[in-house]
């Protein structure tokens, strides 16, 4: 009987996201619906008085192209595979020369999680900076990095956190879940090794909000609503290669992220979400596993 349920459970895994993302857009919409249908309001005024002006909307082409090539560069250039072929080597012959300051010995890995974050931090936020060139009188202050109300918001940070960590403290303790965190897997070793880890994915989650709920939807301004759910395709493309229920995830993440961060004018919100859950999720694999730091150094 047993035996048999689990087969059942199993085989309508790849189903069960659809319910759940049925169930889930009505209560976005209770959440968000106001905020939907302000930015619908402000895209009409914006398209319209580019008409009038007999302008084509350049934004949602510049941004959409610039998306599209980062996320390819990063894709081919930005993994595993072209850092064992073309970064390592070159970061051996380095190695020698200084006399093996590197440690790449002790810290293989670590230099290869190292790559992965430099080409998210740097490819992130590379759109900002040739947006510049683009549209010069645009603040990059207004991609999300604001400050102001942030403590106005914060009761929905605490929301999305009372919703996510119940799911996240159940999840933790399935095979899947220990098997997958940390990314580094060396991370147990020592305080240090978990620590550096830890770092390197903050600041490129830091680097993904400011590219999909700053740059994206205020590029896409014109979409209105529209933006938010053009941005949660690619978001949700980014986790594939991740337990399948977790890139299904994305996408009310994405929504949700997106709609938080037009509501507040801010990435912060999201951020602190992201890296709350991230360390976590991290913790929790280890402790699930036994396998804590408990040194500070690697002996």
């Amino acid at each position: 009987m047993a035996d048999g349920l689990a087969s059942f459970i199993e085989s309508a895994k790849p189903l069960l996201p659809i319910p759940v993302l049925l169930g889930a857009l009505p209560v976005l919409y209770l959440l968000f619906g106001k905020t939907w249908k302000e930015l619908d309001a402000e895209a009409l005024e914006l398209r319209s008085a580019s008409v009038a002006r007999g302008e084509f909307d350049r934004r949602p082409m510049v941004a959409l192209v610039m998306v599209a090539m980062v996320l390819t560069l990063q894709e081919y250039y930005g993994g595993r595979q072209y850092y064992d072929v073309a970064v390592f080597p070159a970061m051996q012959l380095l190695d020698t020369k200084l006399h093996g300051a590197l440690k790449l010995g002790h810290y293989a890995e670590l230099w290869g999680y190292g790559w992965w974050a430099f080409t998210r931090v740097f490819g992130y936020g590379l759109p900002l900076l040739l947006w510049k060139l683009f549209f010069p009188g645009d603040s990059l202050l207004d991609m999300g990095l604001r400050t102001r109300g942030f403590f106005t918001h914060a009761k929905i940070y605490g929301l999305f956190l009372a919703v996510v960590l119940p799911a996240m403290l159940v999840v933790s303790k399935s095979p899947d879940f220990g098997n997958y965190y940390p990314f580094y897997k060396a991370s147990s070793r020592s305080y240090f090794d978990f620590g550096v880890w830890e770092l390197m994915y903050y600041a490129q989650f830091f680097a993904l909000e400011l590219f999909f709920r700053g740059f994206m939807l205020r590029a896409l301004r014109s979409f209105g609503s529209g933006a938010i759910f053009a941005m949660a395709a690619p978001y949700c493309m980014i986790h594939y290669g991740k337990p399948y229920l977790e890139a299904c995830g994305a996408i009310i993440a994405g929504v949700a992220l997106g709609s938080l961060s037009m509501r507040t004018k801010s990435i912060w919100q999201g951020f602190l979400v992201h890296v709350t859950v991230a360390a976590l999720m991290d913790w929790l694999s280890l402790y699930h596993r036994h396998a804590l730091p408990a040194q500070m150094w690697r002996r």
